[in-house]
Protein backbone atom coordinates (compact mmCIF):
# COMPACT_ATOMS: atom_id res chain seq x y z
CA UNK A 1 0.00 0.00 0.00
CA UNK A 2 1.21 3.48 -0.83
CA UNK A 3 -0.23 5.31 2.11
CA UNK A 4 0.35 3.09 5.10
CA UNK A 5 0.40 4.77 8.49
CA UNK A 6 3.83 5.06 10.06
CA UNK A 7 4.48 3.68 13.49
CA UNK A 8 5.78 5.68 16.39
CA UNK A 9 9.28 4.97 15.16
CA UNK A 10 8.64 5.61 11.49
CA UNK A 11 7.76 2.02 10.67
CA UNK A 12 11.41 1.00 10.61
CA UNK A 13 12.28 -2.63 11.16
CA UNK A 14 14.64 -3.24 14.00
CA UNK A 15 17.90 -4.87 13.15
CA UNK A 16 18.16 -8.57 13.74
CA UNK A 17 19.53 -11.76 12.34
CA UNK A 18 19.84 -12.01 8.62
CA UNK A 19 21.84 -8.79 8.22
CA UNK A 20 18.85 -6.41 8.00
CA UNK A 21 20.07 -2.98 9.13
CA UNK A 22 18.16 -0.79 11.49
CA UNK A 23 16.42 2.00 9.55
CA UNK A 24 17.79 4.85 11.72
CA UNK A 25 21.26 3.61 10.74
CA UNK A 26 20.48 4.78 7.20
CA UNK A 27 19.56 8.31 8.17
CA UNK A 28 21.23 8.63 11.57
CA UNK A 29 20.68 7.20 15.02
CA UNK A 30 18.09 8.68 17.30
CA UNK A 31 18.58 10.02 20.76
CA UNK A 32 16.73 8.80 23.83
CA UNK A 33 13.94 11.25 23.02
CA UNK A 34 13.36 9.49 19.68
CA UNK A 35 14.64 12.36 17.49
CA UNK A 36 17.65 12.02 15.13
CA UNK A 37 19.66 14.82 16.69
CA UNK A 38 23.18 13.68 15.69
CA UNK A 39 22.46 13.17 11.99
CA UNK A 40 20.37 16.34 11.74
CA UNK A 41 23.06 18.43 13.45
CA UNK A 42 25.72 17.01 11.14
CA UNK A 43 23.54 17.75 8.10
CA UNK A 44 22.94 21.31 9.31
CA UNK A 45 26.69 21.95 9.62
CA UNK A 46 27.29 20.46 6.16
CA UNK A 47 24.57 22.60 4.56
CA UNK A 48 25.65 25.82 6.26
CA UNK A 49 29.34 25.41 5.52
CA UNK A 50 28.85 23.87 2.09
CA UNK A 51 26.55 26.66 0.93
CA UNK A 52 29.24 29.22 1.73
CA UNK A 53 31.71 27.39 -0.51
CA UNK A 54 29.12 26.72 -3.23
CA UNK A 55 28.26 30.45 -3.44
CA UNK A 56 31.67 31.24 -4.92
CA UNK A 57 31.50 31.47 -8.69
CA UNK A 58 27.70 31.78 -8.84
CA UNK A 59 26.12 35.03 -9.99
CA UNK A 60 23.39 34.82 -7.34
CA UNK A 61 22.26 36.72 -4.26
CA UNK A 62 24.78 36.72 -1.39
CA UNK A 63 24.08 34.33 1.49
CA UNK A 64 22.65 36.71 4.08
CA UNK A 65 20.84 36.22 7.39
CA UNK A 66 17.52 35.41 5.70
CA UNK A 67 19.23 32.76 3.56
CA UNK A 68 20.79 31.22 6.68
CA UNK A 69 17.38 31.20 8.35
CA UNK A 70 15.84 29.39 5.35
CA UNK A 71 18.64 26.83 5.36
CA UNK A 72 18.20 26.31 9.09
CA UNK A 73 14.45 25.68 8.73
CA UNK A 74 14.94 23.36 5.75
CA UNK A 75 17.25 21.15 7.83
CA UNK A 76 15.75 21.55 11.32
CA UNK A 77 12.35 20.24 10.19
CA UNK A 78 14.05 16.91 9.43
CA UNK A 79 14.17 16.27 13.16
CA UNK A 80 10.59 15.02 12.87
CA UNK A 81 11.14 12.99 9.69
CA UNK A 82 10.57 9.69 11.52
CA UNK A 83 7.46 10.78 13.44
CA UNK A 84 5.96 13.11 10.83
CA UNK A 85 7.58 12.30 7.46
CA UNK A 86 4.92 14.09 5.39
CA UNK A 87 5.40 17.35 7.31
CA UNK A 88 9.18 17.01 7.01
CA UNK A 89 9.36 16.42 3.26
CA UNK A 90 6.69 19.01 2.41
CA UNK A 91 8.26 21.70 4.58
CA UNK A 92 11.84 21.17 3.46
CA UNK A 93 10.74 21.16 -0.21
CA UNK A 94 8.69 24.35 0.22
CA UNK A 95 11.50 26.15 2.07
CA UNK A 96 14.03 25.06 -0.58
CA UNK A 97 11.76 26.42 -3.32
CA UNK A 98 11.51 29.70 -1.43
CA UNK A 99 15.31 29.74 -1.06
CA UNK A 100 15.76 29.31 -4.83
CA UNK A 101 13.01 31.83 -5.62
CA UNK A 102 14.86 34.41 -3.51
CA UNK A 103 17.84 34.05 -5.84
CA UNK A 104 20.24 32.42 -3.40
CA UNK A 105 23.00 30.15 -4.74
CA UNK A 106 22.49 26.48 -5.43
CA UNK A 107 24.17 24.16 -2.98
CA UNK A 108 23.84 21.43 -0.35
CA UNK A 109 20.26 22.45 0.52
CA UNK A 110 19.16 19.82 -1.99
CA UNK A 111 20.68 17.16 0.29
CA UNK A 112 18.10 18.12 2.92
CA UNK A 113 15.35 17.58 0.34
CA UNK A 114 16.84 14.17 -0.47
CA UNK A 115 16.86 13.14 3.21
CA UNK A 116 13.25 14.25 3.66
CA UNK A 117 12.24 12.34 0.53
CA UNK A 118 13.97 9.21 1.74
CA UNK A 119 12.22 9.41 5.10
CA UNK A 120 8.77 9.81 3.55
CA UNK A 121 9.10 7.06 0.93
CA UNK A 122 10.68 4.52 3.26
CA UNK A 123 7.98 5.08 5.89
CA UNK A 124 5.29 4.42 3.27
CA UNK A 125 4.24 7.98 2.31
CA UNK A 126 5.25 7.72 -1.33
CA UNK A 127 2.62 10.09 -2.71
CA UNK A 128 3.64 12.87 -0.32
CA UNK A 129 7.28 12.50 -1.36
CA UNK A 130 6.49 12.46 -5.07
CA UNK A 131 4.17 15.47 -4.78
CA UNK A 132 6.81 17.40 -2.83
CA UNK A 133 9.57 16.61 -5.33
CA UNK A 134 7.29 17.30 -8.28
CA UNK A 135 6.22 20.59 -6.77
CA UNK A 136 9.84 21.56 -6.17
CA UNK A 137 10.81 20.85 -9.76
CA UNK A 138 7.72 22.56 -11.22
CA UNK A 139 8.35 25.60 -9.00
CA UNK A 140 11.94 25.76 -10.17
CA UNK A 141 10.81 25.66 -13.81
CA UNK A 142 8.29 28.42 -13.11
CA UNK A 143 10.91 30.58 -11.40
CA UNK A 144 13.64 29.91 -13.96
CA UNK A 145 11.52 30.57 -17.06
CA UNK A 146 8.84 33.10 -16.09
CA UNK A 147 9.05 34.63 -12.61
CA UNK A 148 12.79 35.37 -12.90
CA UNK A 149 11.88 38.80 -14.36
CA UNK A 150 10.45 39.95 -11.04
CA UNK A 151 12.66 37.97 -8.67
CA UNK A 152 16.25 38.54 -7.54
CA UNK A 153 18.96 38.69 -8.61
CA UNK A 154 18.38 41.71 -10.83
CA UNK A 155 19.19 41.22 -14.48
CA UNK A 156 18.96 37.47 -14.25
CA UNK A 157 18.02 35.62 -17.45
CA UNK A 158 16.04 32.47 -18.11
CA UNK A 159 17.61 29.28 -16.85
CA UNK A 160 18.98 26.94 -19.54
CA UNK A 161 16.87 23.86 -20.24
CA UNK A 162 19.92 21.70 -19.73
CA UNK A 163 19.89 22.81 -16.11
CA UNK A 164 16.23 21.84 -15.82
CA UNK A 165 16.99 18.42 -17.29
CA UNK A 166 19.78 17.96 -14.74
CA UNK A 167 17.48 18.89 -11.88
CA UNK A 168 14.78 16.55 -13.21
CA UNK A 169 17.35 13.70 -13.39
CA UNK A 170 18.43 14.52 -9.85
CA UNK A 171 14.83 14.36 -8.62
CA UNK A 172 14.25 11.00 -10.34
CA UNK A 173 17.49 9.59 -8.96
CA UNK A 174 16.58 10.58 -5.42
CA UNK A 175 13.10 9.09 -5.75
CA UNK A 176 14.40 5.88 -7.35
CA UNK A 177 16.99 5.39 -4.61
CA UNK A 178 14.35 5.94 -1.94
CA UNK A 179 11.99 3.48 -3.65
CA UNK A 180 14.77 0.90 -3.78
CA UNK A 181 15.45 1.39 -0.09
CA UNK A 182 11.73 1.06 0.65
CA UNK A 183 11.56 -2.24 -1.24
CA UNK A 184 14.59 -3.54 0.60
CA UNK A 185 13.08 -2.46 3.89
CA UNK A 186 9.87 -4.35 3.11
CA UNK A 187 11.92 -7.42 2.21
CA UNK A 188 13.76 -7.17 5.53
CA UNK A 189 10.45 -6.84 7.37
CA UNK A 190 8.97 -9.83 5.51
CA UNK A 191 12.04 -11.96 6.24
CA UNK A 192 11.91 -10.96 9.90
CA UNK A 193 8.19 -11.80 10.07
CA UNK A 194 8.88 -15.21 8.50
CA UNK A 195 11.61 -15.90 11.04
CA UNK A 196 9.36 -14.89 13.90
CA UNK A 197 6.52 -17.03 12.55
CA UNK A 198 8.87 -20.01 12.19
CA UNK A 199 10.18 -19.51 15.73
CA UNK A 200 6.63 -19.23 17.06
CA UNK A 201 5.62 -22.36 15.16
CA UNK A 202 8.58 -24.29 16.57
CA UNK A 203 7.73 -23.05 20.07
CA UNK A 204 4.10 -24.12 19.66
CA UNK A 205 5.17 -27.53 18.39
CA UNK A 206 7.54 -27.94 21.33
CA UNK A 207 4.81 -26.96 23.81
CA UNK A 208 2.45 -29.44 22.17
CA UNK A 209 5.09 -32.16 22.33
CA UNK A 210 5.77 -31.50 26.01
CA UNK A 211 2.05 -31.38 26.81
CA UNK A 212 1.57 -34.70 25.03
CA UNK A 213 4.50 -36.27 26.87
CA UNK A 214 3.29 -35.02 30.24
CA UNK A 215 -0.24 -36.21 29.55
CA UNK A 216 0.92 -39.72 28.67
CA UNK A 217 3.29 -39.97 31.61
CA UNK A 218 0.87 -38.66 34.20
CA UNK A 219 -2.25 -40.36 32.83
CA UNK A 220 -0.72 -43.83 33.05
CA UNK A 221 0.95 -43.33 36.43
CA UNK A 222 -2.02 -41.64 38.06
CA UNK A 223 -4.34 -44.39 36.79
CA UNK A 224 -2.12 -46.99 38.47
CA UNK A 225 -1.97 -44.90 41.64
CA UNK A 226 -5.75 -44.46 41.60
CA UNK A 227 -6.38 -48.20 41.34
CA UNK A 228 -3.83 -49.07 44.01
CA UNK A 229 -5.15 -46.37 46.34
CA UNK A 230 -8.61 -47.91 46.04
CA UNK A 231 -7.18 -51.35 46.83
CA UNK A 232 -5.26 -50.00 49.80
CA UNK A 233 -8.30 -48.26 51.26
CA UNK A 234 -10.46 -51.36 50.82
CA UNK A 235 -7.93 -53.67 52.50
CA UNK A 236 -6.53 -51.29 55.10
CA UNK A 237 -8.41 -52.94 57.99
CA UNK A 238 -8.97 -56.48 56.73
CA UNK A 239 -5.60 -57.18 55.09
CA UNK A 240 -2.93 -54.65 56.18
CA UNK A 241 -0.16 -56.57 54.40
CA UNK A 242 -1.93 -56.32 51.04
CA UNK A 243 -2.63 -52.65 51.71
CA UNK A 244 1.09 -52.19 52.38
CA UNK A 245 1.86 -53.78 49.00
CA UNK A 246 -0.53 -51.32 47.32
CA UNK A 247 1.22 -48.41 48.99
CA UNK A 248 4.61 -49.70 47.81
CA UNK A 249 3.23 -49.88 44.29
CA UNK A 250 1.96 -46.30 44.59
CA UNK A 251 5.38 -45.16 45.76
CA UNK A 252 7.13 -46.85 42.84
CA UNK A 253 4.69 -45.52 40.25
CA UNK A 254 4.89 -41.98 41.60
CA UNK A 255 8.70 -42.10 41.69
CA UNK A 256 8.88 -43.26 38.09
CA UNK A 257 6.36 -40.61 37.03
CA UNK A 258 8.38 -37.88 38.75
CA UNK A 259 11.52 -39.07 36.97
CA UNK A 260 9.86 -38.91 33.56
CA UNK A 261 8.33 -35.51 34.31
CA UNK A 262 11.76 -34.18 35.29
CA UNK A 263 13.19 -35.53 32.04
CA UNK A 264 10.49 -33.79 29.99
CA UNK A 265 10.86 -30.49 31.85
CA UNK A 266 14.67 -30.54 31.83
CA UNK A 267 14.61 -29.07 28.32
CA UNK A 268 13.08 -25.87 29.72
CA UNK A 269 16.02 -25.25 32.05
CA UNK A 270 18.83 -26.39 29.74
CA UNK A 271 17.73 -25.84 26.13
CA UNK A 272 19.86 -27.73 23.63
CA UNK A 273 21.46 -29.96 26.27
CA UNK A 274 21.27 -33.68 25.63
CA UNK A 275 18.82 -35.56 27.89
CA UNK A 276 20.40 -37.32 30.84
CA UNK A 277 18.28 -40.43 30.33
CA UNK A 278 17.14 -42.04 27.08
CA UNK A 279 13.55 -41.53 26.04
CA UNK A 280 11.36 -44.59 26.64
CA UNK A 281 10.72 -46.93 23.73
CA UNK A 282 9.51 -50.42 22.96
CA UNK A 283 12.49 -51.75 24.93
CA UNK A 284 10.73 -50.47 28.07
CA UNK A 285 7.62 -52.58 27.49
CA UNK A 286 8.53 -55.05 30.29
CA UNK A 287 8.47 -52.22 32.83
CA UNK A 288 5.16 -51.03 31.38
CA UNK A 289 3.71 -54.54 31.64
CA UNK A 290 4.90 -54.72 35.24
CA UNK A 291 3.21 -51.42 36.07
CA UNK A 292 -0.01 -52.64 34.47
CA UNK A 293 0.22 -55.84 36.50
CA UNK A 294 0.46 -53.79 39.69
CA UNK A 295 -2.87 -52.23 38.68
CA UNK A 296 -4.42 -55.69 38.28
CA UNK A 297 -4.07 -55.91 34.48
CA UNK A 298 -2.45 -58.95 32.85
CA UNK A 299 -0.74 -57.94 29.60
CA UNK A 300 0.47 -60.36 26.95
CA UNK A 301 2.98 -59.07 24.38
CA UNK A 302 3.36 -60.77 20.98
CA UNK A 303 5.87 -59.82 18.30
CA UNK A 304 5.69 -60.72 14.60
CA UNK A 305 7.85 -60.19 11.54
CA UNK A 306 11.57 -59.52 11.35
CA UNK A 307 12.67 -57.03 13.99
CA UNK A 308 14.05 -53.91 12.36
CA UNK A 309 15.74 -50.74 13.55
CA UNK A 310 13.19 -48.25 14.82
CA UNK A 311 13.91 -44.49 14.67
CA UNK A 312 13.90 -42.86 18.14
CA UNK A 313 10.84 -40.72 17.35
CA UNK A 314 8.87 -43.75 16.14
CA UNK A 315 10.09 -45.82 19.08
CA UNK A 316 8.89 -43.18 21.56
CA UNK A 317 5.54 -42.76 19.79
CA UNK A 318 4.97 -46.53 19.72
CA UNK A 319 5.69 -46.80 23.44
CA UNK A 320 3.37 -43.91 24.28
CA UNK A 321 0.55 -45.31 22.13
CA UNK A 322 0.77 -48.69 23.87
CA UNK A 323 1.02 -46.95 27.24
CA UNK A 324 -2.09 -44.84 26.59
CA UNK A 325 -4.01 -47.83 25.26
CA UNK A 326 -3.24 -49.84 28.42
CA UNK A 327 -4.13 -46.84 30.55
CA UNK A 328 -7.54 -46.72 28.88
CA UNK A 329 -8.01 -50.42 29.61
CA UNK A 330 -7.26 -49.81 33.29
CA UNK A 331 -9.66 -46.86 33.40
CA UNK A 332 -12.58 -47.87 31.26
CA UNK A 333 -12.63 -51.64 30.70
CA UNK A 334 -14.01 -54.40 32.87
CA UNK A 335 -11.46 -56.78 31.38
CA UNK A 336 -8.38 -57.56 33.43
CA UNK A 337 -6.41 -58.82 30.44
CA UNK A 338 -4.97 -57.08 27.39
CA UNK A 339 -3.10 -58.30 24.32
CA UNK A 340 -0.35 -56.19 22.71
CA UNK A 341 0.81 -57.20 19.25
CA UNK A 342 3.84 -55.64 17.57
CA UNK A 343 4.41 -56.34 13.90
CA UNK A 344 7.51 -55.39 11.92
CA UNK A 345 6.79 -55.00 8.22
CA UNK A 346 8.54 -53.47 5.23
CA UNK A 347 8.92 -49.84 6.20
CA UNK A 348 6.08 -49.98 8.73
CA UNK A 349 5.63 -50.76 12.41
CA UNK A 350 2.17 -52.09 13.28
CA UNK A 351 0.72 -52.00 16.78
CA UNK A 352 -2.45 -53.54 18.13
CA UNK A 353 -3.83 -53.43 21.66
CA UNK A 354 -6.98 -55.46 22.41
CA UNK A 355 -9.06 -55.96 25.49
CA UNK A 356 -12.18 -58.08 25.86
CA UNK A 357 -14.27 -55.45 27.63
CA UNK A 358 -16.93 -54.67 28.52
CA UNK A 359 -16.70 -50.93 29.09
CA UNK A 360 -17.33 -49.99 32.71
CA UNK A 361 -18.22 -46.33 32.14
CA UNK A 362 -16.02 -45.46 35.11
CA UNK A 363 -13.41 -42.72 35.31
CA UNK A 364 -9.99 -42.85 36.88
CA UNK A 365 -9.10 -39.21 36.57
CA UNK A 366 -8.55 -39.04 32.82
CA UNK A 367 -8.72 -35.85 30.78
CA UNK A 368 -10.38 -37.40 27.74
CA UNK A 369 -7.47 -36.41 25.50
CA UNK A 370 -5.76 -39.79 25.29
CA UNK A 371 -7.11 -40.85 21.90
CA UNK A 372 -6.51 -37.36 20.53
CA UNK A 373 -2.90 -37.50 21.70
CA UNK A 374 -2.36 -40.91 20.09
CA UNK A 375 -3.72 -39.66 16.78
CA UNK A 376 -1.51 -36.56 16.96
CA UNK A 377 1.57 -38.69 17.60
CA UNK A 378 0.82 -40.96 14.66
CA UNK A 379 -0.04 -38.09 12.32
CA UNK A 380 3.16 -36.21 13.23
CA UNK A 381 5.18 -39.18 11.96
CA UNK A 382 3.07 -39.76 8.86
CA UNK A 383 1.34 -42.78 10.39
CA UNK A 384 -2.27 -43.73 11.04
CA UNK A 385 -4.24 -44.90 14.05
CA UNK A 386 -7.68 -46.41 14.55
CA UNK A 387 -9.49 -46.93 17.83
CA UNK A 388 -12.93 -48.31 18.49
CA UNK A 389 -15.01 -51.32 19.50
CA UNK A 390 -13.83 -54.60 18.03
CA UNK A 391 -15.96 -57.42 16.62
CA UNK A 392 -17.16 -59.70 19.37
CA UNK A 393 -16.85 -57.09 22.11
CA UNK A 394 -14.09 -55.18 23.75
CA UNK A 395 -11.96 -52.38 22.39
CA UNK A 396 -9.10 -52.25 19.88
CA UNK A 397 -6.39 -49.72 19.12
CA UNK A 398 -4.48 -50.17 15.85
CA UNK A 399 -1.58 -48.01 14.70
CA UNK A 400 0.82 -48.00 11.77
CA UNK A 401 4.00 -45.98 12.05
CA UNK A 402 6.77 -45.49 9.46
CA UNK A 403 10.19 -47.03 9.92
CA UNK A 404 13.52 -45.97 8.47
CA UNK A 405 14.38 -47.45 5.07
CA UNK A 406 15.30 -51.12 5.61
CA UNK A 407 15.95 -54.15 3.51
CA UNK A 408 12.84 -56.15 2.47
CA UNK A 409 11.71 -58.77 4.94
CA UNK A 410 12.91 -61.75 2.92
CA UNK A 411 13.07 -63.92 6.02
CA UNK A 412 9.59 -63.00 7.21
CA UNK A 413 7.27 -65.99 7.58
CA UNK A 414 4.59 -66.27 4.90
CA UNK A 415 1.21 -64.86 5.84
CA UNK A 416 -1.71 -67.20 6.08
CA UNK A 417 -3.85 -66.40 3.00
CA UNK A 418 -6.95 -67.18 4.94
CA UNK A 419 -6.22 -64.76 7.78
CA UNK A 420 -8.48 -61.78 8.18
CA UNK A 421 -6.65 -58.42 7.70
CA UNK A 422 -7.71 -57.31 11.15
CA UNK A 423 -6.12 -60.35 12.74
CA UNK A 424 -2.59 -59.55 11.48
CA UNK A 425 -0.44 -57.35 13.71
Amino acid sequence: MDEQQPSRTGGAPPGGRGGAPHWPAVLGERSAAGLPWPSTAALLVFVMVGTGFAAHGQDRQPVDLFARLLLFVAVAVLLVRHRHPVVAVATTSAVTLLYMGAGYPYGPVFVAVAVGCFGAIVSGHRKAAWWSLGGLWAGHVLVGHWLYRWLPPAGDGAAPWGQEAFIAAWVLAIAAAAELLRVRREQWAAARAQRQAAEQRRADEERLRMARELHDVLAHSISVINVQAGVGLALLDSDPEQARTALITIKGASKEALGEVRQVLAGLRTPGEAPRAPAPGLGHLPELVEQAASAGLTVTVETGGVRAAVPPSTDLAAFRIVQEALTNVVRHSGSRTALVRIGYGTGRLRLRVDDEGPATGGDAGGSGNGLVGMRERAAALGGTIEAGPRPGGGFRVRAELPLAATEPDRAAPPRDPGAHPEETP
